[in-house]
């Protein structure tokens, strides 16, 4: 069919969201994923192929089955922690997987790519709001392996005619308002899950917040978080901003508002009956005190503007949570 689109990762909390947006755009969203940290249940909204992006021949078949009018790429690992002890891993994952997929859009006459990316290519930031002219220079193995993937895309557009835009999020948060999806990560890396969790269920003992000491106004990170039915929004505007626009474009997902752990933190517990308790630990090392976006060329090209705040972003996620406990006691 030709207004199907392949949603690689689609099984998993962004990509799920995506094929729900994609559906009620009129598109029919086909997953592919492996399932190793995605789930089965949240692929609703179309059909599903099991496979990995490792699996050239995989690919193959599933662009021999489905005529796709583009791809929307989120199967990444990424998990910084993770990525440091493992990094080939995440090379091989992110980096040679997204090459394979490349070959495969191109054998297959597919031109349309929108790539899940992300902004930890800047690393350390030099400056804030952070911009797309910022230098990328990632600091771990997860945000070099999406650099690599953006390289190669670019790479690919610029000898064989791809058209591509890489939007590079900051933090991704909040789910469905309709409390049909949310997010489910094990292990769950994310402070806003994290807080929920903890505030739900008094077993899960203390959150564990570290560094209260940095150059911020409470001691705390700052970061800029943005919903990810938002997140979405922008895909289904890169998906038409394509249809006319040639070559390799990144643009910056943010709201360009910067809220701390700790103003976090209190914003559930306003909502939760003073729960969670916390416990502070010392900073983790390459936690930047400030992430915030500066997401104008998003606005000028897409004409995409971040609509829910973080009272959207806790709310849905809390409800979703509420709604998930509440089916697991039957």
């Amino acid at each position: 069919m030709e207004n199907s689109i392949l949603v690689c990762g689609g099984a998993g909390y962004i990509g799920a969201h995506m094929c729900k947006q994609l559906a009620r755009a009129g598109w029919v969203p086909v997953t592919l994923d492996n399932l190793s940290t995605g789930h089965r249940e949240a692929v609703r909204w179309g059909p599903l192929i099991e496979a990995d992006l490792l699996d050239r021949d995989a690919l193959a078949g599933a662009f021999e089955r489905h005529r796709f009018a583009a791809v929307l790429h989120f199967a990444a690992r990424s998990l910084v922690g993770e990525s440091v002890r493992e990094p080939g891993l995440y090379l091989r994952n992110n980096v040679t997987g997204t090459l394979n997929l490349l070959d495969a859009m191109q054998e297959a006459g597919v031109s349309r790519l929108v790539f899940s990316s992300t902004a930890a290519v800047y690393g350390e930031p030099r400056y804030v709001p952070i911009d797309e002219r910022h230098p990328s220079q990632p600091i771990n193995p997860y945000g070099l392996s999406k650099w690599m993937a953006e390289r190669q895309i670019a790479e690919y557009s610029r000898a064989h005619g791809l058209r591509a835009v890489c939007l590079r999020y900051f933090n991704a948060a909040g789910a469905d308002r309709d409390a049909e999806i949310g997010e489910a990560h094990d292990p769950e890396t994310h402070l806003i899950p994290n807080l929920i969790r903890a505030a739900l269920d008094p077993s899960v003992g203390p959150v564990r917040l570290f560094g209260t000491d940095y150059d911020t106004p409470d001691g705390s990170c700052v970061r800029d978080y943005i919903h990810v039915e938002d997140l979405c929004r922008a895909h289904l505007a890169a998906l038409e901003f394509l249809r006319e626009a040639a070559g390799f474009h990144v643009f910056n997902l943010g709201t360009g508002t910067g809220h701390s752990v700790l103003e976090v933190l209190e914003s559930c517990r306003a909502r939760c009956g003073g729960a969670p308790d916390s416990r502070i630990e010392p900073r983790r090392t390459g936690d930047p005190a400030v992430l915030v976006a500066q997401a104008d060329l998003a606005a000028e090209h897409l004409g995409w503007r971040p609509e829910l705040g973080l009272d959207a972003i806790l709310d849905s996620a809390l409800r979703w949570h509420r709604a998930r406990a509440s089916a697991a006691q039957g």
